[in-house]
This record gives C-alpha cells, structure tokens and sequence, in this order.
C-alpha cells in the first residue's frame, strides 16, 4: 500500500507517534488510508450540505474496510462574488485547489481519495488533481439545487440577475424583485440550471470519474446520501483493482466529454476546465476542434438559461446515461472507455431510458443538429473564442452592429443600465482577460442586464474575460490573443463593424489588415492592474483563455 511509506518499517515509527496522537488503531494502521477531499464550507450555497456527504463517504469507506480521513478544499460561490473584485478570485482557485490538494495527498500518502466538490472551479480542480496524483479515486458532489418557484413557473439565479435588469427597464417593481429574491434560489445545492457546476459535475459523470447520478440527483434528496455512501464503497473496489484516473481519464473519455457537454448545452466554461484536464494528462487540447465535435453531435437538451426545463427534470429524464445512450444511437461515444464503476461506458448506459422526450431530446428529433458550443475564430479573435450557441436566439446566429468599447465590466454596466446601449450594439469588454483581469471575470451581470431590458434578441456581446453558465444570448468569451497581450480585441475602436456568423464559426472586425497594423504600432501595454499577492503570480503564469488559462513557468515552451 501507497500508505506503507508512513506506517511500516522502523524508521516509520516517529510517523506511526503521531497517527497515535490521531487516535489510530493497531487494526486501522493495517487498513488502507482513504482520504477524503471536503469542500464544505458555510458561504456556499452548493457547498452547505457537504458535511452530511463527506459523513456519508466515510460511513462507506469504513463499510468497505477503509479508514477514511478528511481534509478540506476551499470553494468560491460565483454568485456572491460576481460584479465586484471578488470575481478576480473565482478562476485562480481552480489552480489552488489543484495544488493544495496534490500537496495534502501527496504529503500523507493517501492510498486513494474521494473527492467530494459542487461548484464552478472546484470540480474542474479536483479533477485536475486527481489526474497529477493519480491514485485511486472517485468523485461524488453534493448535487443541483431544485429550482425556485415564482408565479407559477420555475426559476433560476440566472433569473434573478436578469431581474435587476428588467427593474432597470422599468418592466419590474422593487416589490417584483423582492419576490424573485425570496423564491428563485430555494435550497442547498449548485444552482439550478445547466450552469458551470451542473456542466462540469454532469462531465465527470462523463469522464468516468462518478456514479450515475452524480451530476443531476438533487441535492436535497436522500438518494444523494445513498450515492456518497456508495462511492464510498466503491473507492475501496478501485483500490483493489487498481484502477487510477488516468486509466480513467483518457483522450478518449475527454472526447467523449466534449460530445456530451454538446448534447446537454453546458457552460461556455466547460471549454476552460476542459483543456485543463486534458493538460494533466498530457493531452494538447485545441479548442476549434470542438466544431468538430459540434458538427456531428445534436443538441438534446435546453435547459436553463436555455430553456425552461431545470436539473431536477434532467435527473427524472433519466439523468446524464439517457443522454448518453441517445448519443450511443448514432455510434458518437467512445464505449470501452474504464469508469469508477469497475466498468466501461458501454456497459455503464446499456439500458439507461430516455423517461422524457421534452426535456432530452430523442437522437432522431434534436434541437439542432450541431453541438451547444461554436467556437468562433476570424481577424478578431485568432486563436478563437467561445459561445453557447444553444442559448442564442435565431436572429442573432448572424448579426453585425458597431462596436460599443469598454476596459472593464463596470464601465459596461454602467452604460447598459443609463440606456446608452441600443438595438444592434455589439457590447466590446476588454482588459478582463486571465492576464488582464487578472482572473478572467465572468460577466453575468452585463448579460443579464441586455436580457432584463429586453435587448437579448438585438445586442452582442464580445470579451476576453468569460461568461456564467447562467448567461445567455449572443454571448461571445475566451477572446484570444486577450488585450492585454496584445491581441486584436485591444485594437478595436468605439464604431467599428462587429461581424458576427455563429453558424460559419465567424468573429471580425470590418477593418483592413493595414489599419490594424498601424494601431497596433501605435498600442502600448497597460499597467498591470494588480501588482502584488495571489493575483498578481497568477498574472505572471496563468496562459491565455484558448488554453485553458493553464499556469506556466514565465519562459516554458511547454505546449
């Protein structure tokens, strides 16, 4: 056992002291060390009933004959910081989730780990870590939140932002948002809709890494219990067989990922974390080639903020395996990929129904016959940029409008807000980029805004920061080269034609190459706009967002 190095052997005796001081057994000494990754926390929401899944894991790993042993993983909740300098810090915990758990891991010589995330960069992190330790581990998350209820209809947080708009507009009282405030975000979990957590916690059912179910049963029902107790068990059998997470985690189940982030309509942020993961395992992730992938895959499945059907109604749909098995209609996933199941892909969905045609599309009847996410290059965006094409509306696949230029979210939303932005706008964020940011905001609320004033169906937007899984519309992110490299989006200027063709995967700017050429003579670098703490070693590494906003050693040519 990985464990032996801190148990046995004379010179381990110092060790063997302090796992006394523990209150370790002679009996617990000889068993396996699990140990299991908690992100509980009280400030997320997503996060608030993880205790009861870590209890859960542990009640399983010791049924199992494990002694399991928890240690903590931070998490940021995206909504409480979003709009302000707290979302600087949502991305770059990815990266210290990742590190600080290779470090407690590796440190104490787990034997294998159960990871227990919920929300945007904790999964993605976790999985991340799981891939450089590579012992034996499986992943269970603490499950979506159920969706509000306001009016008769459900509701989301995307609904919420996008109330704040509407009260801007005038359409709504202070006493309508109050009630939107009260209702739409109901219960413990991550939120409700096909956000960056659901994307990403649906994906490592995907992967391979989680049970089934582990993307869409809701958080407040028991059967999540089950599962954690479960996965508990489990681990113990991935132990036994030694199955690690890169026999898990493979080009192909990375592929397969992608299909299904098509199928399902995840988050533009899937496009980050998913290079991020290929990154660990040594994969070189370039991300046009998920046009490729969109091509031949359908889109199933609109949920929030696509659509008005919510995780809850996924999971009684028959959860992320009935989508799979659709896809598996047409031979579009790789079957023999390994699982934490002790099984393969093929094995796994064998079987797994379809329950409700209205909320996953059958193979033969989609939604579109492309993929959720296009990535669109052109003289704007070179190395590409990202969309959720599913959550844009016919009249916007194909738009052109002046550019409306800003250096910073704040400044956007401002300008939306006093009615400075009109039909046909193109909104230009720029600067807000992992380097520029630093961090590479989310821009919920300036999306939600466009929504809430009724401009969704006439107004674009385009940054090199990213975008909420709760955004919708003509929401263009991931810009690369970002501004404050250089790229063009640092080059455009208030008035210049946007050319927007989603279908044909299309982002330009109406300017000859020789007037780009002569601003970009006269463009200077911007100062940093942090110069000290996390931030700014995070500026100094972190890669642009068409690679996953990886870290790098300042001069690596590591690809």
């Amino acid at each position: 056992m990985k464990s032996d190095a801190v148990k046995k052997g004379m010179q381990q005796a110092p060790h063997r002291s302090l796992f006394n001081a523990l209150g370790f057994t002679k009996e617990e000494m000889d068993k396996p060390l699990i140990g299991i990754v908690s992100s509980y926390n009280e400030i997320v929401p997503g996060h608030m009933n993880l205790d009861k899944i870590v209890e859960a894991v542990k009640m399983g790993v010791a049924l199992a004959g494990g002694v399991p042993r928890v240690f903590p993983a931070i998490a940021v909740c995206d909504g409480i910081a979003m709009g302000h300098i707290g979302m600087k810090y949502s991305l770059v915990t990815r990266d210290l989730i990742a590190d600080s758990t290779e470090a407690m891991a590796m440190a104490h010589q787990f034997d294998a780990l159960v990871m227990v995330p919920n929300c945007d960069k904790n999964v993605p992190g976790l999985l991340m870590a799981a891939a450089r330790i590579n012992v034996p581990t499986i992943f269970v998350s603490g499950g979506p939140m159920m969706a509000g209820h306001v009016h008769g209809q459900k509701r989301s947080l995307s609904s919420m932002f996008e109330a704040v708009g509407a009260y801007a507009a005038g359409k709504m009282t202070e006493e309508d948002v109050q009630e939107f405030e009260n209702k739409a975000c109901p219960t413990c979990g991550s939120c409700s809709g096909m956000y960056t957590a659901n994307s990403m916690n649906c994906l490592t059912e995907v992967l391979g890494m989680g049970l089934p179910g582990n993307g869409t049963i809701p958080a407040v029902y028991s059967e999540r219990i089950r599962l954690a107790k479960h996965a508990g068990m489990q681990v113990m059998e991935l132990l036994k067989k030694n199955i690690r997470p890169r026999d898990i985690m493979t080009k192909e189940a990375l592929i397969n990922a992608l299909t299904v982030d098509m199928a399902l309509g995840c988050s533009t942020n899937s496009m980050l974390h998913l290079p991020a993961i290929a990154h660990e395992i040594g994969m070189d992730f370039k991300i046009p080639y998920a046009n490729e992938i969109s091509a031949r895959t359908p889109n199933l499945c609109h949920l929030a903020p696509a659509g008005p059907t919510y995780m809850e109604d996924l999971n009684e749909a028959g959860g992320v395996y009935a989508v799979m098995n659709e896809l598996n209609k047409k031979g579009l996933l790789n079957t023999d990929c390994m699982t934490v199941t002790g099984k393969t892909v093929g094995e796994n969905i064998a079987g797994c129904v379809n329950k409700n045609p209205e909320v996953i599309r059958p193979i033969d009847n989609p939604y579109s016959e492309t993929g959720g996410l296009a990535v669109l290059q052109g003289n704007l965006a070179p190395d590409g940029s990202v969309v959720k094409r599913s959550a844009v509306v016919d009249e916007m696949l194909v738009h052109e409008g002046p550019a409306r230029v800003f250096d910073c979210e704040e400044d956007a939303s401002e300008a939306i807000l006093s009615g400075k932005i009109k039909e046909g706008d193109v909104v230009v964020i720029r600067y807000e980029g992992p380097k520029g940011g630093p961090g590479m905001r989310e821009m919920l609320n300036p999306t939600s805004q466009i929504a809430g004033m009724g401009l969704g169906s006439s107004v674009a937007l385009i940054t090199d920061g990213r975008f909420s899984g709760a955004s919708r519309g003509a929401s263009i992110g991931h810009v690369s080269p970002e501004a404050a490299v250089g790229g063009p989006i640092a080059l455009i200027k208030e008035g210049d034609l946007i050319q927007i063709d989603i279908p044909n995967h299309k982002l330009n700017v109406a300017v000859s190459e020789e007037e780009m050429a002569e601003r970009r003579k006269n463009w200077k670098p911007r100062q940093p706009k942090v110069t000290t703490g996390y931030l700014a070693r995070y500026a100094s590494m972190v890669t642009s967002g068409d690679r996953g906003a990886v870290l790098e050693i300042s001069g690596s040519q590591e690809v």
